[in-house]
């Protein structure tokens, strides 16, 4: 029996563990998913649940750990806490009994040295922004190669070591079927619920256009009659592919998910470590490939906006189009049969 393929997943907002199984569907009898709430949400692909390391009850993962101290190393080490305990131990525990080939951090600095003290390759899942700090950089060397799940050309890291230590995989452009119709709002988990007074009057401004609301949005406090606010929904391509046009942040999920539908893009960059969302949507704002806005903007610019967006040239958007993140999955299994080979 092949040794397995280790794949560490972080639990703030959902977008980690989506990456995750996407990637993992081309081998799921070699992947093994670790981390925190994954029980009964990987469908056909093994889990280990982690316990969980957050700071304070109901932290959406601040990534602040009130240490008086820390290595440079380290972005998250906090003293006294149990579930840090547990959870490392659990993992490293894991390593231990399973041997696997390799281990993919999607993402988390310790834990790639975690796994890297524990005698195992690792794949580090890099993110857009600022990495350039210690820990990162650390992190970075010390792993066997880096999966980038977007586009070279949306990579704004200069450092040439990085990038050339990098794997990009692009969102794979699919076929139109449909041009869609209405505008479809998503707002991830990462971060606040997002004001729904503020769409509401978006949606009054744009009476001929129907509007859908996806994830935390706090219901307004009256409901225009052309907006819908439909929940949660974990898998929205099918929304995605529905509509005409998509507002949301720049986070890898979201992102992918609209290049793919080859969908024009309102980007509305959230706030996130590292200014990961912020240099995206930069990104997107120099490659024409989205409309790009700093904040929601006043009710009455949204008709203008949206004209904009459908104005946007396919092929500045089809740019940032690549092989698709499923093809990760072959390349993981390559590297561990090239690095078995290599003992």
């Amino acid at each position: 029996m092949k040794a397995p393929i280790g794949y560490y997943v972080h639990h703030q907002g959902d977008g980690h563990r989506q990456r995750a199984l996407e990637i993992a569907a081309a081998a799921p009898e070699r992947f093994v998913l670790l981390g925190t709430g994954l029980k009964g949400r990987t469908g056909d692909i093994a889990c280990v649940d982690l316990e969980d390391d957050r700071p304070h009850k109901g932290d959406r993962f601040s990534g602040q750990d009130e240490a008086p101290v820390r290595p440079q190393a380290l972005h998250y080490a906090p003293y006294h806490h149990a579930g840090v305990r547990a959870r490392t131990a659990r993992f490293a525990q894991w390593i231990s009994d399973a041997k696997p080939a390799l281990m993919v951090i999607d993402v988390s600095v310790e834990m790639a040295m975690l796994a890297r003290l524990s005698a195992t390759p690792v794949v580090y899942v890099r993110l857009a922004g600022d990495r350039s700090d210690p820990a990162h950089l650390d992190a970075f060397r010390g792993a066997e190669a880096l999966l980038a799940p977007f586009h070279e050309r949306l990579d704004g890291m200069g450092a040439r070591e990085v990038r050339d230590k990098t794997q990009y995989f692009a969102p794979r452009r699919q076929p139109v079927s449909t041009r869609g119709s209405g505008v479809l709002v998503v707002h991830g988990r990462g971060g606040e619920p997002l004001d729904g007074a503020r769409l509401a009057l978006a949606a009054e401004a744009t009476p001929d256009r129907l509007w859908t609301g996806v994830g935390p949005i706090e219901p307004p406090p009256v409901m225009p009659p052309n907006l819908k606010l439909a929940g949660w929904i974990d898998a929205i391509g099918d929304q995605i592919e529905k509509a005409e046009i998509i507002v949301g942040g720049a986070g890898d999920g979201l992102l992918n998910a609209v290049v793919s539908a080859d969908k024009p893009f309102v980007c509305l960059p959230e706030p996130r470590a590292y200014n990961e969302q912020i240099a995206k949507a930069e990104r997107l704002a120099d490659l024409g490939s989205a409309i790009v806005l700093a904040q929601w903007p006043h009710a009455h610019e949204w008709p203008g906006i949206l004209q904009s967006a459908l104005a946007l040239s396919p092929a500045d958007r089809q740019q940032i189009s690549g092989q698709g993140l499923g093809a990760a999955g072959p390349w993981l299994v390559d590297l561990a049969s090239e690095l078995k080979a290599r003992r």
